[in-house]
């Protein structure tokens, strides 16, 4: 049986091979393709990539910060996750408050201009220490506006009203596993432009047959080296706890792609991980004495016999 991680070393052969050479909103530039699948069966092991170490427990407090509707990153710093700093960093260096040195180009930061890299490590390490320790501070810079959390638990509509858009899927699921609707949306196009980010993973959706639930997320925007990997655990990590709730078993996890791109400045990564060999995925275990998905916390999810290769790093666009 070939594995499952084929899928995704593919698809970054796919894109090397046939992709566009595209421009984007951050000026890093891109190889892109345009509409990709990959199937992934959850029953064969949790899907993290093994050719090249993915932080696991950044994931899931990731994916629980989603969960709990949460929009501000204190809770993410409070489980050191920085994996979303540096938009929040970026609205606090463009403001009127911000006195430190200049972070115009933040973004484009090189490795090698290590007196902007001091800097930037400096402000950074201040601005988390403003976010952990001053409510005000946290409250008007660590928000990211109705991305990802507010709209899957709390999406505002034309009356004022808010729906729990994940909460009454599961409770769909059990009552009717045969309905066709069982879809959570974060793309609002009101609420768009009031977003750090415009949600990437825009729609998913689930679909239960033969006791199994299985999942399938819709992506209008993949960051194929660094963030494609996540979203690929962090979906299936989803399933897994929806299912345990629901008293499933897991089925597939599939994900399909919009524009899917390597920036430019990834390139030599992606070739090193698609010289390496995958190894066996590991498995997942979830504390059974949970019985609600809204319930769960970062050390009631465990991952084991995950033996990767060693982790290869890359600048993030912003």
């Amino acid at each position: 049986m070939k594995h499952a991680e084929y899928e995704y070393l593919n698809m970054c052969r796919h894109v090397l091979e046939n992709g566009t050479k595209k421009e984007d909103r951050t000026g890093t530039g891109t190889f892109s393709a345009f509409g990709y699948q990959m199937r992934f069966n959850l029953k064969e092991g949790f899907p993290l990539l093994t050719t090249k170490r993915i932080p696991f427990r950044l994931i899931v407090s990731e994916l629980l910060w989603f969960m709990k509707g949460d929009t501000n990153i204190r809770y993410l710093l409070q489980h050191n996750n920085n994996i979303w700093n540096e938009w929040a960093f970026k609205k606090w260096v463009e403001s009127e408050a911000y006195k430190g040195p200049d972070m115009a180009d933040f973004g484009l930061r090189s490795q090698e201009d290590e007196a902007f890299n001091k800097q930037y490590e400096e402000q950074m390490e201040l601005f988390k220490k403003q976010i952990l320790e001053d409510d005000e501070f946290a409250r008007t810079y660590g928000d990211l506006g109705n991305i990802y959390g507010k709209q899957w638990r709390a999406w505002k509509t034309s009356t004022g009203e808010t729906i729990d858009q994940l909460k009454d899927v599961i409770e769909t699921i059990k009552m009717n596993p045969d309905s066709r609707r069982l879809i959570v949306s974060a793309w609002s196009p009101e609420d768009v432009p009031s977003m750090a980010l415009p949600p990437c993973h825009t729609m998913f959706q689930f679909y239960v047959a033969d006791g199994k639930l299985s999942c399938q997320l819709y992506q209008r925007s993949g960051d194929i080296f660094l963030g494609i990997p996540f979203n690929i655990a962090s979906y299936a990590l989803l399933t897994h706890l929806i299912a345990h709730e629901c008293g499933l078993e897991v089925g597939d996890f599939v994900h399909t792609l919009g524009d899917a791109h390597i920036y430019t400045n990834h390139i030599e990564q992606v070739q090193m991980q698609l010289a390496r060999e995958p190894k066996p995925f590991p498995a997942l275990k979830i504390n059974q004495s949970i019985a609600s998905v809204f319930d769960v916390e970062v050390e009631d999810i465990e991952l084991i016999e995950y033996d990767p290769h060693p982790a290869i790093k890359a600048p993030v666009a912003v």
